[in-house]
């Protein structure tokens, strides 16, 4: 190993001399610990390395050893129902260790070397294999099964392949290469963090992500492989609005990033997840979830490593074909980590003090998301990648750089509006500032798996808060009263689609998750008040009696229906035809 010598200690940020044969991003050990860094600036035989865990002690002199390798993560068998930091290190493994008090320079392999995985292999020797086809599985649990890959950029014929119990660093068989060299194929690959992992081609992403929140899957609708970000002010609801998304979501693996967060909500996340079921398997939710845990008393500078640490493990169970969905909380606390590593290396600082490279920065991460077809010589495999990222701008201001660089490349904006948390409305997503740019790609899935009439119900909901935002100056200046009788009308559906559809309540099992099909009848009923209460008053019947008919008590209690309960909406629908029509035109 190539040794240098500290020469200045900033922070986090330590400057090395002597690494002649290091390159950028390249991997050391700092001090007689052994420090994790990470090299990311070189000039001559002179590096910067941002350090992975406190630097207090450090000092000029101290040794510096380069590793040759870039920051990489072992994906393999064992990654889910894990707890990890953000450079990959188990942190149930560092606590039986050290204790509740992680030492400087601990260090433990991100996959358990003596675990022996079950391996069943589906390709006979003979076989031509190129990097990314299925040599065979694991079941890792009751929920998901791993799918043992050939890695990228590797390809041969398959000289030995044996069924049995193995670890993740045994070889379970041997790939002959075209120079006829060999090569063992084991259960683990290392893949460094900040390079993408290859794939065929990208894809069109049409299928909907349910999540189960009506706001969001009905209004604002994020895509299998889309990306999307919920940017608000300290308790508007960030982190619990992504939480509801990795725990109802129709994604096949979840990965959740704790970038920066505090450690009270990295806790609930960590008691929470193991005692929720899983909606989809029965099973607990942690069966098909992988934790990264870096929270904000931890060193700055892993803050940036746990996103790509993240997003590389999403990746890998993309490309055995599964449908992953990547929470990161938050990246605004990624960008100041970046701040201040930009600022102790004395670059050039752009807006705000942020770097001049903070929107190629985050460009460059949301742009590993999206749908793909993988990397196979059989047939055709896909697999996606979906990202919602959370930004928590100062004071909730929307302008700010991070909020800004990101709507640049993200096609979901979730708003959260601290009014809304404030008022008790949850989820606190602000329907007149939101938008989404894949209604039109996921109209198709709507009108086969839903309703043909369901873009067509949302959009006429969408006008009806829209006008409602408009006339509620003029009730605040001179009343209700002062509005047309049609006008009062559409006030009330605005309030029924306020409080009976977008609100949820995520204390009850039976709202916490709706499908999209009751979504479309919750809808489809509100819009039926809405209707019939105006051809009443058009033939007389008093606004008086309409607002106060028994049938608005069942509609405001229809979301806690299931789509089980087609029996009773159309009773609802019968109540409304009854008590607002009579067959005199007045009310019944």
């Amino acid at each position: 190993m190539e040794r240098g010598t500290i020469v200045k200690v900033a922070g986090p940020l330590v400057v090395a001399e002597g690494l002649t044969a290091s390159r950028m991003f390249d991997l050391v050990r700092v001090g007689e610990q052994g420090l994790m860094g990470e090299i990311i600036e070189m000039r001559s035989d002179r590096a910067s390395i941002q350090v992975y865990e406190e630097t207090e002690g450090l000092g000029p002199g101290d040794p510096v050893e380069g590793t040759g390798a870039p920051l990489s993560v072992e994906l393999g068998p064992g990654m889910l129902g894990a707890v990890y930091d953000g450079v990959q290190r188990p942190l149930d493994v560092l606590e039986r260790i050290a204790g509740s008090y992680l030492s400087r320079g601990i260090s433990a392999p991100g996959l358990d070397r003596e675990k022996r995985w079950a391996f069943t292999p589906i390709v006979q020797a003979g076989a031509q294999l190129v990097g990314g086809d299925i040599i065979g599985t694991v079941q890792e649990n009751e929920v998901i099964e791993h799918r043992i890959m050939v890695p990228p950029g590797v390809s041969g014929e398959l000289v030995s392949i044996a069924a049995g119990e193995f670890t993740v660093t045994e070889p379970v068989g041997q790939l002959r290469l075209a120079d006829g060299t060999s090569r063992d194929l084991i259960m683990m690959q290392t893949w460094p963090v900040r390079v993408p992992r290859p794939h065929a081609r990208k894809v069109s992403a049409t299928e909907p992500l349910v999540t189960g929140t009506r706001v969001i899957d009905t209004f604002f609708p994020l895509v299998k492989g889309g990306v999307a970000c919920i940017p608000g002010p300290f308790g508007a609801g960030k982190t619990v609005t992504q939480h509801q998304v990795a725990k109802w979501s129709n994604a096949q693996v979840v990965i959740f990033i704790g970038c920066g967060e505090r450690g009270n909500e990295m806790t609930d996340v960590l008691m929470e997840f193991p005692e929720l079921v899983d909606p989809y398997s029965g099973f607990p939710l942690m069966k098909r979830t992988v934790l990264v845990a870096n929270t904000s008393n931890m060193p700055v500078a892993a803050r940036e490593a746990s996103v790509y640490t993240g997003i590389t493990m999403a990746e890998y169970f993309r490309d055995m074909g599964y449908e992953v969905v990547l929470q990161a909380d938050s990246t605004s606390r990624w960008a100041e980590a970046m701040r201040e590593i930009s600022g102790r290396l004395e670059e050039m600082p752009g807006e705000e003090g942020f770097p001049a490279y903070l929107g190629t920065k985050l460009a460059a991460f949301y742009e590993r998301a999206g749908k793909v077809e993988t990397l196979t010589s059989g047939e055709t495999r896909t697999g996606s990648v979906s990202v919602v990222g959370s930004v928590s701008p100062p004071g909730g201001d929307l302008s700010e750089p991070v909020v800004q660089n990101t709507l640049r490349v993200v096609k979901v904006f979730w708003a959260l509006q601290d009014t809304l948390a404030y008022e008790r409305h949850f989820p606190a997503i602000d329907w007149l500032t939101s938008y989404s740019l894949y209604l039109d790609k996921v109209r198709p899935s709507w009108d086969a798996d839903v309703s043909p009439e369901y873009r067509a119900r949302r959009d006429e909901c969408m006008a009806i808060l829209q006008r409602e935002s408009e006339l509620a100056e003029i009730v605040r200046l001179v009343g209700l009263e002062a509005l047309s009788a049609e006008e009062q009308i559409l006030m009330e559906t605005a309030k029924s689609v306020r409080e009976d559809f977008l609100q949820q309540n995520a204390f009850r099992d039976d709202d916490q998750f709706s499908s999209l099909k009751e979504q479309d009848l919750l809808l489809k009923t509100i819009l039926l008040f809405h209707e019939k209460a105006i051809e009443a008053q058009a033939e007389g019947a008093p606004l008086a009696g309409l607002f106060s008919a028994p049938v608005r008590e069942r509609i405001a209690r229809a979301k806690y229906l299931t789509i089980d309960d087609l029996a009773v909406y159309d009773e609802i629908a019968s109540d409304i035809e009854t008590q607002l029509v009579s067959e005199d035109g007045k009310e019944a």
